[in-house]
């Protein structure tokens, strides 16, 4: 498989041309950033994620991880390239400036994040969980806990995990068993088991620090009574260093499917001394600080694998020879054309490029209302929020969904090399698979985004969005792109308020549905946008590159929203009729 390239020109495209990030931070009062030092940022991110970190994806995932007389092992390089990564200020990016950090825009590092994840997924996601632990630590713990900790994590000194999930509490944390027993020193006695914890245990760091849901003893029953402890490996002593061993342990690394390189430990806690992270009983709200960011980065995950298996998938199209091309030999010189000349090796090409750079799209968007949310005024936080909070399930379900089927197209276009382990294009299948499960299964995405999302608050929160894609739509210079996307967008939101005062079977029912149609939907509005963008670029070859990748989605790909959109009107009854024993054989 090639060497991962980042993909520069479109990062450079998407943020300065197609979302003018200039007058965005300006308009925000960002002070000191432009896209010129976006633009350096992202190139010294690419040089990282090219040069250090995409050399040990594939001998990291041949070796995995051990478990060595309690402690964790992971491939060779990973710790040297962590090493680098926290030393040129990586891990610190949106960190607070009250304890070092960079406090960059978000639409600065979601860059760099992505390509991280195209580089190597195994290796990125320890410090994906530690900038969502600095974001629960920073916006619910103490004072004096912050000042013990959230400066290390920051700078990625001490990394973070998240423990929730339980051999028995998946999804359903009503069923959490671990407990918190109060000691006299203020602190508590923290006592069960997590599974599936990423980076439960590395020989990166001198400490890690655990994020743990648990049970009071006075707890009422169901998710109502959770709490969030912040747990060390290692206890601190006055000067804040790491002192003596916690009273914690790793069961064993789980065996997986992929991610071999990311050790992902199962946790035991034999009354372990933690303290309390926000208020008692609330610690289901605090962990969804941790969860919502992390449900974002997992579908950045997606698309960081759908680069590079687009990437290895164009480069072998390129080189293979096979048979003539039915439109007309293409290279004379040679025995056989390339495969690139065969429409059906274009057409998976192109849904691999399409959705690709269509969520790259949808993935900045979202971070320009993060910028917001972060920066803006009072009013324009509040918006920016409820635009965050319906896109994240979209963006966590759909792209890692669309993942599979990109990553798979990659295999195919490779034929039986992409089944054979050396050229790296069944590593990505492997890998990605994951990210439709964890932070929430994309069934529970679907759920959240019709259960909660759109239908409890009475659509504020898809009138929120309807209106920021309004406003882009205006954009658009040419009239029948922009009555298309003002048709698409129109009959989306006439379906989805449709949906308010549904029943709940029948709304759970067309969940995935809804979701799809969402995605499908919102692709075809930014595509018919950067396509008008990209006619001012100098880059020809660029602009009609995004010009025919936006006919072939609409042409190609769009009309699969009708599929899901017909269902939404479908009754559940047809999945709720058919009796358990009906299911088999037997």
């Amino acid at each position: 498989m090639p060497q991962y390239k980042a993909p520069q020109n479109d990062f450079t495209f998407l943020l300065r041309d197609w979302l003018d990030i200039d007058s965005h931070y300006k308009a925000l009062n960002v002070d000191g950033f432009d896209f010129d030092l976006v633009s350096e940022i992202i190139n010294q991110g690419a040089k990282f994620a090219e040069e250090v970190v995409a050399p040990l994806n594939r001998e990291g995932d041949e070796q995995g991880c051990r478990l060595v007389d309690g402690n964790v092992s992971t491939p060779d390089g990973f710790s040297q390239a962590y090493q680098e990564y926290i030393a040129n200020g990586w891990n610190a990016m949106l960190g607070s400036p009250e304890y070092d950090g960079q406090d960059l825009p978000y639409s600065a590092a979601v860059p760099i994040h992505e390509m991280l994840n195209s580089a190597n997924l195994s290796w990125r996601l320890t410090t994906m969980l530690t900038e969502s632990a600095v974001l629960a630590v920073s916006k619910h713990a103490t004072e004096e806990l912050k000042q013990q900790y959230l400066a290390k994590l920051i700078s990625g000194e001490w990394t973070g995990t998240m423990n929730l999930t339980e051999p028995h509490a998946g999804t359903d944390l009503a069923l959490l068993s671990t407990k918190a027993e109060p000691l006299e020193d203020g602190a508590y006695a923290i006592t069960g088991n997590k599974i599936f914890i990423t980076g439960g245990d590395q020989d990166w760091t001198s400490n890690i620090i655990h994020l743990v849901l648990a049970r009071l003893p006075d707890a009422p029953k169901g998710v109502k009574g959770i709490s969030l402890f912040l747990v060390p490996k290692m206890l601190i002593d006055g000067t804040g260093e790491p002192a003596e061993k916690n009273n914690l342990s790793v069961g064993s690394i789980e065996k997986k499917m992929g991610i071999k390189a990311s050790p992902t430990c199962v946790m035991n806690y034999d009354g372990a001394k933690g303290w309390l992270v926000g208020e008692p009983h609330n610690g289901l709200a605090c962990m969804f600080t941790m969860m919502n960011d992390a449900r974002f980065q997992v579908g950045l995950q997606g698309l960081g694998t759908c680069e590079a298996s687009f990437q290895g998938a164009l480069a072998y199209a390129r080189e293979r020879l096979q048979s003539r091309a039915p439109q007309g030999i293409q290279a004379p010189q040679s025995k056989a054309d390339p495969i690139l000349g065969q429409p059906d090796v274009r057409k998976m090409l192109l849904t691999q490029k399409a959705f690709t750079e269509g969520c790259r799209a949808l993935s900045l968007l979202y971070a320009q209302q993060m910028d917001v949310e972060k920066y803006g005024t009072d009013d324009e936080q509040q918006n920016a929020k409820k635009v965050i909070a319906f896109l994240t399930p979209i963006c966590k379900g759909f792209m890692t969904d669309i993942a599979m089927e990109v990553t798979n197209l990659g295999i195919q276009i490779y034929g039986g090399h992409g089944y054979v382990r050396e050229w790296g294009m069944e590593q990505l299948v492997r890998d990605t698979r994951i990210a439709q499960l964890y932070e929430g299964t994309n069934g529970i995405q679907a759920a959240d985004l019709i259960g909660r999302k759109l239908t409890r608050d009475n659509g504020q929160m898809l009138n929120a969005t309807m209106a920021l894609f309004k406003s882009r739509i205006k954009n658009i210079s040419h009239s029948q792109d922009r009555e298309k996307a003002v048709s698409l967008l129109n009959c989306w939101q006439q379906d989805s308020m449709a949906l308010l005062g549904g029943k709940p079977e029948d709304l759970a029912g067309v969940a995935t549905d809804y979701m799809y149609y969402s995605a499908y939907v919102i692709l075809g509005i930014l595509w018919l946008e950067m396509a008008n963008c990209a006619e001012k670029m100098e880059h020809k070859a660029l602009a009609l590159g995004k010009r025919k990748t936006c006919d072939f989605y609409i042409n190609r790909l769009l009309g699969r929203k009708d599929v899901h959109r017909h269902v939404l009107v479908v009754s559940a009854e047809d999945l709720l009729s058919v009796a358990d024993d009906e299911f088999d054989y037997s």
